[in-house]
């Protein structure tokens, strides 16, 4: 008997997966390593006076800071989002199934960095490290919700240690380039419809739905990447930043596990299928590279406004290419995701010496498009508005706390699974960001 069963490539999609749609930035990027830029809606971070976060940001920017600081963040992302619509198996019958309930939990992102300024003989040099999650996520559907064939949880974790350094050229001119080791780390999983299938093959006994199983795949792997930029002030009132951050190359390794209802699984051993035998796999992923142009102007010593242009080049996501450990292609799927530009400006108000606030704005567009939009990545364009303060306890002791609403357009999703079924239906959602952070100079 010849059963002609697909491995369910969509749980293996590692780069679909990531990009499920952080909530905090299009894509699965997370701009979140300073709460201070959090409430400027991310603008002036190549620039930025005072926030160690420059370590990763735009190593130029560490000879702003004229003494040894240590700078601690944490920014808790609570995705909010709901899905309606329905779908249909590959026969042609109604998918049963809830809604997927509220697939966001409120999840801490830290960030730790310290700068050195150099002084004697390496005046004007400025050492830094940093450690950071540049992308990632964490959602989790319903496990029977209508969309389970094609995603029920993702969890991605990224995390970049930076080693940067930064020199003053002259008194207006700065340069800096850092080192990044990064490290991703993947667990997913989604539904198979073994009824859909073994009914398609004429298996008495089977209708769609009926024997639903489970995939999870699990890999992780490390990469080197690097990060570039210059600081300008042409003029004492403005300053200007540019930063490139590097494409990192990874090939996740890890293991797929397979859960198969008995019924199901006694058809496969009788034939000798093993299509859904657990072991090893592997995935090609390449995390996008990042350009940065900052500005910043002070119309006076208490009142500055800044704004960036940030693009991420998408495009280095053309295809999801997944392997079995002998080098067999399971999957060559079109991605075609396309690059993208965030707009932020933003400004601060010291009302005191003790005591700074700050606000922004930003939009924010989505690399997904229309024909390959999932549930793993229901991504669209976003608009983000933030708060913040800073309070200066001591000479060496500050306090940072910021708050950011992001609106998140509805996105439609039109796409098969890889066991028949359709599904089509929105998704609406928003996100809340808070923000704190501790700093200490020495």
């Amino acid at each position: 008997m010849q059963i002609d069963i697909r491995f369910p490539i969509s749980v293996l999609a590692l780069a679909s997966a990531l990009a499920c749609g952080s909530a905090s930035a299009s894509g699965f990027q997370i701009r979140e390593n300073s709460v201070k830029a959090l409430g400027r809606a991310n603008s002036g971070t190549a620039v930025a006076s005072g926030d160690a976060s420059v370590v990763a940001n735009n190593p130029a920017a560490m000879t702003n800071l004229d003494s040894v600081t240590f700078q601690a963040d944490v920014t808790v992302i609570d995705l909010t989002a709901e899905y309606s619509g329905g779908g249909t198996t590959a026969f042609g019958t109604p998918l049963q199934g809830g809604d997927g309930g509220d697939p966001g939990d409120a999840t801490p992102v830290p960030a730790l960095a310290i700068v050195v300024p150099l002084r004697g003989a390496f005046e004007g040099l400025t050492l830094g490290a940093s450690v950071s999650a540049p992308f990632g996520l964490k959602t989790e559907y319903d496990a029977a919700w209508l969309g389970r064939y094609n995603a029920i949880e993702s969890d991605v974790e990224t995390i970049d240690v930076t080693l940067s350094a930064g020199l003053r050229l002259s008194e207006r001119l700065s340069a800096g380039v850092g080192l990044i080791y990064q490290r991703a780390d993947v667990t997913l999983s989604n539904g198979i419809d073994f009824g859909t299938a073994l009914a398609a093959a004429g298996v008495p006994g089977f209708v769609p739905q009926s024997a639903d199983g489970v995939v999870e795949v699990s890999g992780d792997d490390g990469g080197i990447g690097w990060v570039a930029g210059l600081q300008w002030r042409p003029t004492d009132a403005l300053t200007l930043g540019y930063s490139h951050r590097s494409e990192i190359d990874h090939v996740l390794e890890g293991e797929a596990d397979f859960d198969v209802p008995g019924s199901a699984a006694a058809v496969f051993a009788a034939i000798g299928n093993p299509s859904f035998n657990d072991g090893p796999v592997y995935a090609p992923l390449v995390t996008p590279s990042v350009d940065t142009l900052s500005l910043q102007y002070d119309f006076s010593d208490r009142f500055r406004m800044m704004a960036d242009v940030q693009r991420t080049d998408w495009h280095s996501l053309d295809a999801v290419r997944i392997f079995r450990a002998g080098g067999m292609q399971l999957a060559n799927e079109p991605f075609a995701w396309k690059d993208t530009w965030l707009y932020s400006v933003g400004g601060e108000f010291d009302l005191s010496e003790t005591l700074t606030l700050r606000a922004g704005v930003a939009q924010d567009e989505t690399p997904t498009i229309d024909e390959t939009r999932s549930p793993r990545l229901p991504d669209n364009d976003r608009m983000l508005y933030s708060i913040g303060m800073t309070w200066n306890a001591t000479d060496h002791w500050s306090i940072d706390a910021a708050y950011s609403r992001v609106e998140i357009e509805g996105s439609r999703v039109d796409i098969a699974s890889t066991s028949g079924s359709r599904l089509i239906g929105d998704f609406e959602g928003y996100a809340d960001l808070l923000g704190i952070a501790a700093q200490y100079r020495f």
